[in-house]
């Protein structure tokens, strides 16, 4: 699973090409500890076809802010900038590879 490189600001990552799944999540989350190996499947599954990156909104409270999270687990999906889904909560790896292929271009 990747993480965010800190030479890549979260902008530059939502802002290209390349599908990003974002986890907003927290350590004290037992929900989003469930999370964990169901992004690692994922990962494995869709391997380059989309980055997949975690926040947790207590170490960076502006992002939650920035997009309204106020539960977590919450899964965004963005390409070129734009949300193009939301959900909250706990989603399987093969829900979420068909949503990410259904709301994505050019996979």
């Amino acid at each position: 699973m990747q993480t965010a490189n800190k030479k890549e600001s979260f902008g530059e990552i939502i802002n290209g090409s390349t599908p990003v799944l974002v986890d907003f999540s927290a350590e004290w989350c037992g929900p989003c500890r469930m999370m964990k190996p169901i992004l690692q499947q994922l990962h494995q599954r869709m391997g380059e076809k989309i980055r997949i990156i975690k926040i947790d909104i207590d170490k960076s409270p502006a992002a939650a802010q920035t997009y309204n999270v106020q539960s977590v687990p919450t899964l965004i999906i963005f390409q070129n900038g734009k949300m193009l889904w939301r959900q909250s909560g706990v989603v399987q790896a093969t829900q979420l590879e068909k949503i990410i292929e259904q709301h994505t271009t050019n996979n």
